[in-house]
């Protein structure tokens, strides 16, 4: 599916992409539905450099509108971890002309939702509105992109919240440690080892200057793209886009470098020790994700990972869960979409009886297999299947269509590449699956982490079984 499979960072609630949907192929919508996206997606860049993507969906009288910045903890240095995160928090407390507040308020009392979310390659301001309503959004957006108030004695509340939200999802919480820890060995110069949220030395050390100096540099209508889907007419939004953030002059956006990482040589290892009831494993293997020149290595990848982890039916839950029961859960994560390689996930929960090392062994044994032997015919079909209907339904979703055109737009690839994408799982051969997996799942390029469950005392979170950790 084109979608994190990382938990992102939102200013209120935790917020998910969509995931697990049904697996029911109906081939003939698959069609229908991308002549109908084609025929319905128009975009315009205005001459400030916004760009404005409008999708049609008129099937029921609501909006949805995204927008999108080209900024994340992909981009923050050390020592500013967390900054877009917590600069993602202060838009919501006040500009020139709203209070603290005060644009959650309006959105409210006109019956809609907004809110905002943090990942590693962007973030991005949502509204959901009835349609007649939606061009209120615009308006309030265009006043925080130009006009954010970053008053320090609000500055100062609202990075005591991150900390706070910090020690609630990551240091009191064995999953979240085990993910940060992975991620901080996985990566050794690239920033995708920093957490989104930022490490707490650098919260403790932001200032409302650094923020302010991050709005300047990166909240430019040439840094950002506006999302709309619904039940919407094109020329009236590129209109009211026009009207709203066309008065807005671009700035210069300036980038510095982000660091290559280097080819991982050997094996690498870690643990965490953490109160939990269970213990978890994490693995992780680098590897590429799509990009403008679109190799077919990323589309194997995703079938390959639906082999291992797609289901029910596929080799964990059948072979080490239900027939020999090393594990009560495993699963499999790898997501095609970003602004630079990125990580293929196995992880899993030993089954009572079981230790880490038995899982490893035998999650090592089945990638191991998908390196030494071809998928079968019928494990192929299944797994497309399931990809292509995952796509289908998950496109009844207006946000999760705005989502992924907002993803594909930050990360600088083709609007039209959902259509593609269909076409080149469709075009995985098994032979493919087996030349990704010699060439990334190997021993050489992989990362272990390891949970090891200390006694629990007082309030600490309490790990469940069948439970795996989700990285960020």
């Amino acid at each position: 599916m084109l979608g994190r499979r990382r938990i992102l960072y939102e200013h209120r609630n935790g917020f998910r992409m969509l995931r697990n949907l049904s697996v029911i192929l109906l081939g003939a919508l698959v069609g229908a539905c991308a002549t109908l996206h084609e025929k319905t997606l128009h975009e315009k860049t205005l001459a400030n450099g916004l760009r404005v993507i409008v999708q049609e969906d008129h099937r029921s009288p609501v909006v949805v509108s995204q927008l999108w910045y080209k900024v994340g903890s992909i981009d923050e240095p050390e020592g500013l971890t967390g900054l877009s995160h917590v600069l993602e928090h202060m838009m919501f407390k006040g500009t020139q002309r709203l209070g603290p507040n005060e644009f959650s308020r309006i959105v409210a009392a006109h019956g809609g939702r907004e809110n905002a979310f943090t990942g590693p390659d962007y973030t991005g301001y949502y509204e959901q509105l009835e349609r007649s309503r939606f061009a209120i959004g615009f308006e309030l957006e265009a006043e925080r992109m130009q006009h954010l108030a970053l008053a320090p004695e609000e500055f100062g509340r609202e990075i005591k919240v991150v900390m706070e939200e910090r020690r609630l999802r990551t240091d009191d919480n064995p999953d979240g440690l085990l993910s940060e820890k992975f991620m901080s060995t996985a990566f050794q110069v690239h920033p995708y080892k920093h957490p989104i949220i930022g490490w707490m030395r650098d919260l403790e050390r932001l200032t409302v200057d650094d923020a302010r100096r991050w709005y300047e540099q990166f909240y430019a209508p040439n840094n950002a793209a506006l999302v709309v889907v619904g039940d919407v007419q094109p020329r009236e939004v590129f209109a009211l886009a026009e009207q709203y953030f066309g008065p807005i002059p671009r700035r210069d956006v300036k980038r510095t470098a982000i660091p290559t990482e280097p080819p991982q040589l050997q094996e690498r290892r870690t643990r965490v020790a953490a109160p939990a009831e269970v213990p978890q494993l994490l693995l992780g293997y680098h590897v590429p994700v799509i990009t403008p020149q679109d190799s077919w290595e990323p589309y194997a990848l995703s079938v390959a990972a639906g082999v291992l982890g797609g289901g029910n039916a596929a080799r964990f839950a059948r072979e080490l869960v239900r027939e020999h029961k090393i594990a009560v859960a495993a699963d499999v994560g790898y997501d095609p979409l970003g602004r630079a390689p990125d990580i293929f996930y196995v992880n899993g929960t030993p089954a009572p009886g079981r230790t880490v090392a038995e899982l490893e062994q035998a999650l090592r044994a089945q990638i191991a297999r998908l390196r030494e032997a071809r998928v079968t015919d019928e494990e192929l079909r299944r797994i497309k299947a399931q990809v292509v209907a995952r796509d289908v339904y998950a496109r009844d979703s207006m946000f999760y269509q705005a989502m992924r055109l907002g993803q594909l737009a930050t990360i600088g690839l083709d609007l039209r590449l959902p259509q593609r994408y269909v076409e080149r799982i469709n075009a995985v051969s098994a032979e493919q699956v087996q030349a990704v997996a010699r060439k990334y799942l190997t021993d050489s390029n992989l990362t272990v982490a390891v949970l090891e469950p200390q006694p629990i005392e007082g309030g600490a979170r309490r790990i469940m079984p069948g439970r795996p950790p989700h990285v960020r």
